[in-house]
């Protein structure tokens, strides 16, 4: 009995980790996925496609930003097994599920004895979010961030007190 345990919770925490690569492209050596960008936009200049990547938050991560953080860590784990140092984000889509209330009753006679029993189930697992990606490789890529900083507005100029 053990043992089934022990191969069950071992296939759920594989399920968890969920995420899937269709290689397109010609993948290069792995690299660290801390040098792997994310674009939120194809980058300026020529990029190779390498992969198209597909990933999930996990079956016990919650809250929103967690499940953000974690699919794009994710994706980004994924395009530096690949060699790929850029992703082009495809965006999230929120999964089914999350939670949920069970009631169950049952009975039965068996050898002259009746017997009844009821129960109640509690899903209290979150809605996984699910990320999708494109593997890229970014020739020369720009330095700093790729989203462009938002301009700021001059501050303006003090006014004297009105005169009564």
């Amino acid at each position: 009995m053990p043992r089934i345990l022990l191969i069950v919770l071992f296939m759920l925490a594989l399920s968890a980790c969920a995420s899937s690569a269709l290689v397109t492209g010609t993948p290069r050596a792995p690299i660290d996925p801390s040098q792997v960008r994310v674009y939120y936009a194809p980058p300026p200049g020529r990029y190779e496609e390498i992969a198209l990547l597909d990933t999930s938050s996990g079956a016990f991560t919650y809250g929103e930003q967690n499940k953000t953080n974690s699919v794009v860590a994710k994706l980004r784990k994924e395009a530096a097994k690949l060699g790929a140092n850029g992703v082009l984000f495809g965006g999230t889509a929120n999964g089914y599920g999350g939670g949920g209330v069970s009631v169950g009753a049952g009975g039965g006679r068996i050898g002259g004895h009746g017997f009844s029993s009821g129960g109640i189930g509690v899903d209290i697992s979150p809605q996984q979010k699910y990320a999708r990606g494109v593997a890229i490789y970014v020739a020369n890529p720009p330095v700093g961030d790729s989203a462009p900083a938002p301009q700021s507005q001059p501050e303006p100029a003090p006014q004297p007190p009105p005169e009564r």
